[in-house]
């Protein structure tokens, strides 16, 4: 997949394309009807299939007070969209200048003009342009008079009842449900991070973690015990993760990832790793004793062997 940053990083003579534009976050089920729509008509019209998105929820910019936290981060979204089978990515700079453009304006520099787009797909919801103006009828009318069609893709449901969204994923995390995330999103719940040095506590217990930056990206799920994989340079290891601020011990800061490699000591000092949650085990709980701590400990990685196997 090319990745183009900015209107101007398209390349002259690109296109012609088939288009769809969106935030992305998280890259779920909803999106990959749309893209999967995209590809099959790129396909039947000889178009290039090329997404358009954004480098941030536009309401960190507008309305930074009702912004949800992203479900990834940029680097993420991308690669995600990698595997989608799209050609090409436009991420979008949401500054005040793009924010501050009308909606026709909007449709001609990047889907006329950047994109040579022949062919566009939306979500029923769609809107775009200063203050949210354009909607679907005005894309329509704004087809027809630069020549390119625009089709509406249906909102996923699996359950007939709610859609698919980045909402309902953002939800289901905070519950620490990341099975059923995992089946909106159509990938694992991934938080990927730089391993640093803690307190060792986990190495004392017998259970040596690597314990990830707080600046680590991807929404990091409910506090609790979660079976899943690290991945390190390509290399994929089965899991014990623990999320949260152990309340067992004081002054550890809260939400940290760690993540307890099964059968496996491995040296991931100052690695970059994915850290990826399958199920959850249990809550977070204080224990009364070390040795009870340890005893569930051990408890909690046969039941991620289970669930991993």
């Amino acid at each position: 997949m090319r990745t183009f940053k900015g209107i101007d990083g398209v390349p002259a003579g690109f296109g012609p394309s088939a288009v769809t534009i969106g935030k992305f976050d998280g890259v779920h089920q909803g999106h990959r009807e749309i893209i999967g729509r995209l590809r099959r008509i790129a396909d039947a019209e000889g178009l290039v299939a090329a997404v358009a998105t954004f480098d941030r929820n536009p309401l960190a910019l507008l309305a930074p007070d009702k912004c949800p936290d992203p479900l990834v981060s940029v680097r993420q979204k991308l690669e995600l969209l990698a595997t989608t089978g799209v050609d090409a990515a436009l991420l979008l700079p949401f500054d005040r200048a793009l924010a501050s453009l009308p909606a026709e304006e909007f449709v001609e520099r990047v889907l006329v003009d950047a994109l040579h787009a022949k062919a566009v797909l939306v979500g029923s919801d769609f809107r775009y342009g200063a203050r949210a103006a354009g909607d679907v009828a005005l894309l329509v009318e704004l087809g027809e008079r630069h020549g390119f069609t625009v089709e509406v893709v249906d909102d996923v449901m699996p359950d007939g009842q709610r859609r698919v969204s980045s909402t309902w994923v953002r939800d289901l995390l905070a519950a620490g449900d990341v099975r059923r995330a995992g089946d909106l999103l159509g990938h694992t719940p991934t938080v990927s991070g730089v391993v640093v040095h803690g307190a060792a506590r986990g190495r004392e217990l017998g259970f040596p973690t690597a314990n990830l930056s707080p600046e680590s990206e991807g929404l990091i799920p409910a506090d609790g015990v979660y079976a899943g994989w690290l991945t390190d340079a390509g290399a994929t290891y089965p899991a014990a993760i623990s999320v949260g601020n152990n309340p067992t011990f004081e002054g550890v800061p809260r939400k940290q990832v760690e993540a307890y490699v099964l059968d496996r000591d491995l040296d991931l000092y100052d690695h970059l790793v994915d850290v990826e949650f399958v199920d959850r085990i249990r809550g977070m709980v204080a224990f009364d004793s070390i040795d009870a701590l340890i005893e569930q400990m051990h408890a909690d990685v046969e039941i991620a062997r289970t669930i991993l196997a």
